[in-house]
């Protein structure tokens, strides 16, 4: 397989660049990848229709808040062009969560599958507690997407259980349950030729959190992973979970985080 890093929304705060972390800015690190069932899409950055209709499918100013730079060149529609593809091409996506920033473009594939939790979902379409309201709009998914929703069943994979294969893609992609930010969060696990990459979305947000010599994370990005928490015991239980697998495993796993831009940069000039 070939897989490409993303870099699908970039966000500056105006307030708090200083404090985030080393560069300043946050970015929306997704995945491209060239499977035998087509291009499968792991999260997909803020997308066209966010920058065209902010009020609608996205919190109530939040891309400002959070300094986002709005840019329809950062979009996955127009960096999978230029890779020399279609957006038809993309047959399946695969989320971490729902959120605007992970799901946003979703809409400009809409003739691909949208691989998910159950409880994920749930979340999204029912959202029955106050911060679900705030955090999901249902205007991303008005297009009436193709869901392909999963139970909290599956295989062991490196002592985490539940993990789902997609039955529909021959290549090696898989969904791994790690909740916490929200309730049905999910890692993203893909065998390439040098090992396994997990896309760790939310769960954590700063490459220092899953050092060996222990957790290290900006006051604000530590912060705000509290205050955007759905439940935090589950989601410090896995994050630790996950640490502890990025240093029992560092050759055969490696691990990044939705937003961190240093992992972004690494990753990407490999």
């Amino acid at each position: 397989m070939n897989i490409h890093h993303l870099n699908c929304a970039t966000f500056c705060p105006p307030l708090f660049a200083n404090r985030i972390n080393d560069a300043g800015k946050l970015v929306c690190h997704c995945l491209l990848i060239e499977s035998k069932a087509g291009l499968v899409l792991v999260d997909t950055g803020l997308g066209s229709r966010v920058l065209a209709e902010p009020g609608r499918r996205s919190p109530p100013g939040s891309l400002k808040m959070m300094g986002a730079r709005l840019d329809p060149e950062e979009t996955a529609e127009r960096q999978i062009a230029r890779l020399g593809f279609s957006k038809s091409d993309v047959r399946h996506i695969l989320l971490t969560h729902l959120d605007f920033d992970h799901a946003g473009g979703i809409a400009d594939f809409p003739d691909a599958k949208i691989h998910i939790f159950e409880d994920e979902y749930q979340a999204a379409m029912q959202r029955s507690t106050f911060f679900e309201k705030q955090r999901y709009c249902p205007a991303q998914w008005e297009h009436h997407p193709l869901w392909e929703r999963y139970k909290l069943a599956g295989e062991s994979w490196f002592g985490f259980q539940s993990v789902r294969a997609l039955p529909s893609i021959e290549d090696q992609i898989l969904i791994v349950p790690v909740t916490g930010h929200s309730r049905g969060h999910a890692a993203i696990a893909v065998k390439s030729d040098s090992g396994w990459l997990l896309h760790c979305g939310d769960a954590y947000f700063y490459h220092g959190e899953m050092e060996k010599a222990g957790r290290r994370c900006t006051g604000l990005l530590d912060g705000f992973q509290k205050i955007a928490q759905f439940d935090g015991p589950s989601r410090i239980r896995n994050q630790e979970r996950l640490r502890q697998l990025a240093i029992s495993h560092s050759s055969e796993v490696r691990l990044f985080s939705a937003h961190d831009p240093t992992e972004f940069t690494d990753f990407s000039r490999r």
